[in-house]
């Protein structure tokens, strides 16, 4: 990532040269070295303003921006991506995140493991690629709630169209809620976020089929509801097993059977 500083001065005039003034508190430009000076209007011309398109975000950090622009060119040297999008963790405040998850919209496959690679060698953060093209992006907001859930909050190279009418497909949501019975059959052996994602995935699921919007703020409000406990205790693995499984199975009852109710009607 280019660590070099710009800073903005003004010309003064001075009795034998003119000058410009810089802090003192500054990082980079030490005394003795020789720097570039450009009029303003020149270099605003050459270097294009970086405008991405954010999604139910308030707030990001400097320096997270500063790696969101760097991926984005990497991506755009390697591969001729339609759009580029970055989502999960990395997005919410703070620097918890385990990952920088990178989805690649475009019609050609690109090699994504070297491009991984190359990204995590230059930023030194773990990168999660994924490969779309733009039919199987929106067919995944229409069907998929992970999807849903995953795009809710993201950064986006282009303009995204997050809107789509939501067909609901309930054997693929079979599948998927199938892995959050590994929440009652392994709670001892679970992490806390692990307990977290597995909780996330079945109101996520609940909520879907409910025709709800879906956003992880709305679905961590749903959980504190339902199971009476901070998410950050769920993370920090602080769940009272006996209360919480009793609980957590009504839940995943509940939306199995809708499940399996919906799958039959279909069948009929």
């Amino acid at each position: 990532m280019n660590g070099n500083m710009e800073l903005i001065g003004r010309i003064s005039k001075g009795s034998k040269m003119d000058q410009v003034y810089i802090p003192k508190n500054r990082s980079g430009m030490n005394t003795g070295e020789y720097v570039i000076i450009l009029p303003l209007g020149k270099r605003t011309e050459e270097k294009s303003i970086f405008k991405p398109y954010f999604y139910n975000i308030k707030a990001i950090e400097p320096i997270k921006m500063q790696i969101i622009e760097e991926v984005f060119s990497m991506v755009e040297r390697e591969a001729s991506a339609e759009n580029i999008i970055i989502t999960g963790s990395f997005l919410e405040q703070g620097f918890k995140f385990n990952d920088l998850d990178i989805l690649i919209i475009n019609e050609e496959k690109v090699n994504t493991e070297a491009l991984k690679q190359k990204i995590e060698k230059t930023l030194g953060i773990k990168a999660h690629l994924i490969f779309l093209d733009a039919k199987t992006l929106l067919s995944g907001l229409s069907t998929d709630p992970l999807y849903s859930l995953m795009l809710s909050k993201c950064v986006s190279k282009k303009r995204i169209t997050l809107k789509a009418n939501r067909k609901i497909n309930y054997k693929l949501l079979d599948i998927h809620l199938l892995k959050s019975k590994n929440l009652i059959d392994n709670f001892d052996l679970l992490s806390g976020n692990e307990k977290y994602y597995l909780i996330l995935n079945v109101l996520a699921i609940l909520l879907f089929i409910q025709d709800k919007n879906l956003n992880k703020e709305l679905i961590n409000r749903e959980i504190e509801k339902i199971f009476s406990v901070n998410v950050n205790k769920i993370k920090e693995n602080m769940l009272k097993k006996e209360r919480f499984v009793k609980k957590y199975k009504e839940i995943y009852n509940k939306t199995f059977q809708l499940i399996m109710e919906s799958i039959k009607n279909e069948q009929k």
